[in-house]
């Protein structure tokens, strides 16, 4: 049996996430076409991880029905809603007064506010997909104004309005009184001001496709076709509009939009479809544990992750755990560098069912790269702690890495280089700030200069588990009820956190002589 037949044999009955949803998207017995996943997108603020995670977690799924089908055809829609009225003007946006003069008209026919390209949605569009074209995501990008304006929608449309009663039965139980006497779910785009209007409508004509309002602002009576842009649909109407109108097969969406879900497949039942599959995943949290909004601009950009990791590491983040709250703040980011290495590593090694259960196995389409590291990301911020001003670039680093590995230089080892930029820069915006060392009571100053003489006793060139060893002996021989007090005080009082290295890596890497001047200034700190 061949390596992707035994992947494929495996995947049947994988529990991974992204085949659990791929064997929903293959018991729907798609024939003659290829499958339709789809994403949706909000262009009334920037781009952010929340918005790049859905691509990249449908991205996993659709390729893991390719691998349960044998290569079946599919497409992937990233569907931007810009003929959305902008209702609030975000907090993180320049152009305040000019955005807020704007209010209620479509996205698209709002000017940037940066200046760059001819809409607000126009540039925030682009940002999306120059985000997504980077990550390398196979997609085709669509434009809610273009499918409206264009007649793409305009069969659906028709369909809906031929079927008005039954559609307003699935929404209208569920809105207050004052709602439910206004509610539509036809907008009309005013003629006269630009505006999406909700408004009632008075009258509707299924026969000549059109509806009648009356003007908010004079009064007027105004008939208008529900086709050509015309009008665009309430919420859960659109979506479900679109589902159709695209025909798409799977579209995940996170946890508070489950209500929505559940009104927008009825309203696909009423129309004669069967609504895409899906789940509902967790929302992602900022640093104080908040839901992530683009308006507020809370939480990472996608920006600010690849400043400090790789792009990897963020696919990997995000393909975790993808029904469970996580924090989406700068705290996150080592933790996910160093076990992306780790799952990568153990990639090569595993059977087959473990390999789909691998995170990178999805992350890089089956075909993960090996790469070995002679050191972890929290290693090297640890480095970069204690080296202070001696590693304000990545020459730096490499004086300790080029003799802790010997021969190792950037051109030879390219990942490790790669690595050791995103310490950097982590290092000293975010762990060298915070590190206060605090001077040793007297148990762990004992400790400390019986830990100097082993030390001073060994070769220059000894290797991490000889100098492991050795600290491991001193805290036994100093009398610690636990050695973990023991490694805490290590770290407190020679690195400034309460946390830190495996210290024979650590002493290895930084140096016994480097090591022995921080044992030094320590125990100074006792003296004074």
């Amino acid at each position: 049996m061949s390596n992707i037949e035994e992947l494929r044999a495996a995947a049947l009955t994988s529990k991974a996430w992204p085949f659990e949803e791929a064997r929903k998207v293959v018991a729907r017995g798609i024939e003659g076409r290829p499958a339709v996943f789809e994403t949706g997108y909000g262009p009334s603020g920037l781009p952010h991880i929340g918005t790049f995670q859905e691509v990249a977690r449908t991205t996993y799924v659709r390729r893991a029905y390719e691998l349960l089908t044998g290569g079946a055809p599919t497409r992937l829609i990233a569907f931007s809603d810009d003929m959305d009225g902008l209702r609030k003007v975000p907090d993180n946006l320049p152009g305040g007064d000019m955005l807020r003069a704007n209010l209620g008209k479509p996205l698209t026919r709002i000017p940037d506010p940066f200046g760059k390209f001819e809409s607000f949605a126009h540039h925030n569009n682009a940002m999306l997909r120059d985000f997504l074209d980077r990550f390398g995501f196979d997609y085709e990008f669509l434009s809610a104004t273009d499918c409206y304006t264009s007649g793409r929608f305009d069969p659906t449309l028709l369909q809906i309005l031929a079927n008005y009663d039954a559609v307003i039965d699935v929404i209208l139980p569920t809105l207050g009184p004052e709602r439910r006497a206004t509610y539509a779910p036809f907008l009309p785009v005013c003629p006269k001001t630009g505006v999406v209007l909700q408004v009632p409508l008075i009258e509707r004509d299924a026969a000549a496709g059109t509806v009648t309002y009356l003007d908010p602002n004079d009064g007027e009576r105004m008939t208008v076709k529900v086709t050509g842009g015309a009008v665009k649909c309430q919420w859960k109407v659109d979506w479900a509009m679109r589902w159709l109108a695209l025909g798409v097969d799977y579209e995940m969406a996170g946890k508070d939009l489950i209500d929505s879900v559940t009104l927008s497949s009825r309203i696909v039942r009423i129309l004669g479809a069967k609504p895409p599959e899906g789940f509902n995943y967790e929302l992602f949290l900022d640093a104080n544990g908040e839901k992530i909004s683009k308006s507020r601009g809370n939480g990472l950009t996608i920006e600010e992750w690849l400043t400090y990791a790789s792009p990897e590491s963020l696919a990997f983040y995000i393909y975790r755990e993808p029904r469970k709250a996580k924090k989406l703040s700068f705290d996150v980011i080592p933790k996910s560098v160093d076990e992306y290495y780790q799952f990568l590593g153990n990639f090569a090694d595993q059977p087959p069912e473990q390999k789909l259960g691998n995170p990178v196995f999805h992350i890089h389409e089956g075909k993960p790269v090996p790469v070995e590291l002679p050191v972890n990301f929290a290693l090297l911020l640890n480095l970069v702690a204690v080296a202070g001003t001696g590693v304000q670039d990545s020459a730096g680093l490499w004086k300790y890495l080029s003799r802790y590995v010997a021969g190792a230089t950037p051109e030879t080892h390219p990942e490790l280089d790669r690595l050791v930029q995103y310490a950097v820069r982590y290092g000293s915006d975010f762990v060298v700030p915070t590190l206060q060392r605090r001077a040793p009571v007297d148990l762990e100053a004992q400790a400390l200069a019986d830990l100097d003489a082993r030390l001073q006793a060994l070769p220059d060139d000894a290797d991490a588990e000889a100098i492991q060893f050795e600290v491991y002996e001193c805290g036994k021989a100093a009398g610690f009820d636990n050695l973990r007090d023991w490694f805490k005080a290590l770290y407190e009082t020679l690195l400034g956190s309460s946390q830190g290295p495996r210290m024979g890596s650590f002493i290895a890497l930084y140096g016994i002589a480097n090591t022995r001047r921080l044992i030094a200034e320590a125990l100074g700190a006792v003296r004074h």
